[in-house]
């Protein structure tokens, strides 16, 4: 058979004629081919798919879920014929009103030819079910529609496929999965359920929903996403590391002397304050979304790209990593995330949170993981900076005020660029800090990059679980992080105030200094531009 293209398979558009950029040859590489067959655009694989998605009236349904399944309809990787979308909620709506309730989130990523309206297609193909979350008659309506679709499509006999999408929050995820079991289970093929994060509030919490859920699913039918594992940068950190020679010797203890993961929004809770309170920018961004690139910037090389090979080796990860020190936690509230009235007065949840996590193994004892995740800072980016030590013997006295840095910009613009030393350009012998740059859309101009939503239910579609966190995974990573979070649910680390628009608390650039990070004065990577 022959190999599968990925979600990027439209064919890549020609580079504008101002661009001096040389198509980007590909290279076949078998060890990166899925063992299992993807599916093909255009063709049906194990019979008809329904896919349904509880809390189809919500903003998580409306502005990430429908939109990935748009986009995969429209590049083909799911067949008109062969695909059915149900919208499931509480809400009253009709399949006219939730059609027109998704349609202006819906936006083809290329032209669309004359005569030819890929939104109307997929719309056709959504239909909508009321219905309570924790009662029979919703989920008995629900299995008429989906035996329904599955009769028209497959006859009574032949193979069908069940997906179901729980947009929803933890809390509905055990009597949704319940009533799933007991009245929508499919008799003639896979069944597969999609949960969100924030999947627990602590390892007591997340240990008793995986019980739950382990009660009605196999681990197999289970599909934990967290979509930062589907973000273009975070999928090339395997490849980038273990398909380059000079990376081998570079990447341990010897070489590296700290590593930063950051994620930043340059805005608030936006209304949102009263949920964001429940859980505080640890359990929101930290513990999930950064653990999970620090397992990959960590680990060691897999025997496969199987799987289970690779996330057996990020659970290594995760259980060497020692316990957390409260004298490396800098935590900080903006100015005015009380007066958002959906928080509570006196609210100590932190929006910033600056921790040094530390490593013990063989590649990395000694070397400073600083994760940092805050709201209404400077600006908006999620990046990883992997800064190396001084040169020994340095003639040119350039450590005074620079290291070289190997910097992976996750979101926007994302790049992977060399921070370097280099001559700077004249007469004198002078030294300046440059960059060796892979931007994304400058060197890939013509090929759509997909959204981290649309890559991850293709795989859940597909079986591959590579992109999905694993239930010994998800346990390694809230032991590392529930007796922080106890702490400071009791009060015992009160937030540093900081002012909206700032880098955050003053104590968290006092902390990766003393850590050992050595922050570049005067140099700024600007992305590049294709314009002239």
């Amino acid at each position: 058979m022959a190999a599968a293209p990925p979600v990027t398979a439209s064919p890549p558009k020609a580079a504008s004629p101002s661009a001096s950029v040389d198509p980007a040859p590909t290279i076949p590489c078998m060890c990166l081919s899925p063992k299992k067959p993807t599916a093909t655009p255009g063709a049906a694989a194990e019979g008809p798919l329904s896919i349904v998605i509880f809390g189809a009236s919500g903003d998580l349904a409306k502005k990430k879920t429908f939109p990935a399944l748009f986009n995969l309809f429209h590049q083909g990787f799911l067949p008109v014929g062969e695909i059915r979308i149900f919208g499931y909620a509480r809400s009253a709506m009709t399949d006219e009103q939730l059609r027109e309730k998704i349609k202006g989130y819906l936006k083809p990523k290329e032209d669309v030819p004359s005569g030819q309206d890929p939104v109307g297609d997929f719309l056709k193909i959504v239909s909508y079910i009321q219905g309570p979350y924790d009662g029979r008659d919703g989920y008995a309506k629900l299995q008429e529609a989906l035996l329904a679709f599955e009769r028209t499509t497959a006859g009574s006999e032949g193979p069908t496929r069940r997906l179901f999408y729980l947009a929803l929050p933890p809390s509905v995820y055990p009597p949704v999965c319940a009533e799933v079991r007991r009245y929508c289970m499919n008799a003639r093929g896979w069944t597969r359920v999609i949960v969100e994060k924030p999947f627990g509030r602590d390892l007591e919490s997340a240990e008793a929903l995986s019980s739950e859920l382990g009660a009605l699913f196999t681990e197999d039918e289970i599909y934990r996403i967290d979509h930062y594992l589907g973000k273009e940068v975070v999928q090339n950190l395997l490849v980038m590391r273990f398909a380059n020679r000079f990376f081998v010797p570079l990447w341990n203890r010897e070489n590296i002397a700290n590593v930063q993961i950051v994620f930043r929004e340059d805005f608030g809770t936006q209304g949102r304050g009263g949920y964001f309170d429940q859980y505080g920018i640890i359990r929101d961004i930290i513990q999930n979304h950064l653990m999970q690139v620090l397992c990959l910037v960590a680990m060691e090389k897999p025997v496969s790209t199987l799987p289970e090979d690779i996330r057996d080796e990020k659970v290594k990860v995760l259980r060497a990593i020692q316990p957390i020190r409260e004298d490396e936690v800098v935590l900080g509230q903006y100015d005015g995330y009380t007066d958002d009235p959906t928080v509570p007065d006196g609210s100590h949840t932190p929006t910033f949170a600056s921790i040094v996590l530390r490593i013990k193994n063989e590649r990395w004892d000694g070397v400073p993981f600083i994760m940092k995740a805050g709201k209404a800072l400077e600006s908006r980016k999620a990046e990883i900076r992997v800064q190396f030590h001084d040169v020994p013997g340095d003639i040119f006295g350039c450590g005074r005020n620079s290291r070289d840095e190997f910097v992976m910009r996750l979101q926007p613009s994302e790049a992977m660029y060399m921070k370097l030393t280099v001559k700077k350009p004249g007469l004198e012998m002078a030294a300046t800090m440059s960059e060796l740059d892979l931007s994304y859309r400058q060197r890939y101009s013509g090929v759509i990059i997909p959204e981290a939503y649309e890559r991850l239910i293709l795989d859940s579609i597909n079986g591959d679980q590579q992109h999905f966190v694993r239930r010994d995974e998800l346990k390694a990573a809230w032991e590392i992080f529930t007796p922080l979070l106890h702490r400071i649910d009791q009060g015992a680390l009160p937030p540093h105030p900081y002012s909206q628009g700032s880098r955050g608390p003053d104590h968290a650039d006092e902390l990766a200094e003393r850590v050992g990070y050595r922050r570049t004065q005067g140099y700024c990577w600007i992305p590049p531009t294709l314009a002239e």
